[in-house]
């Protein structure tokens, strides 16, 4: 059976729930221009994507 809500304190629960916080997503390297970029996007340096021109730079 389920402990009431009142029975539960804030830090007890923010302590539980201290896990489930994001974590801020690491830069890599572009394999093109080797600029940092976010993984798994195309790069706004370059325009390029897994070894490939998908767009023109943005400039």
């Amino acid at each position: 059976m389920a402990v009431p809500k009142k029975h539960t304190s804030s830090a007890r629960r923010d302590r539980r729930r201290s896990h489930l916080a994001l974590k801020p997503s690491k830069p890599v390297l572009c394999s093109h221009c080797k600029q940092p970029k976010v993984a798994h996007r195309v790069c706004n340096n370059c325009g390029y994507y897994a070894g490939r021109e998908i767009s023109s730079p943005e400039e």
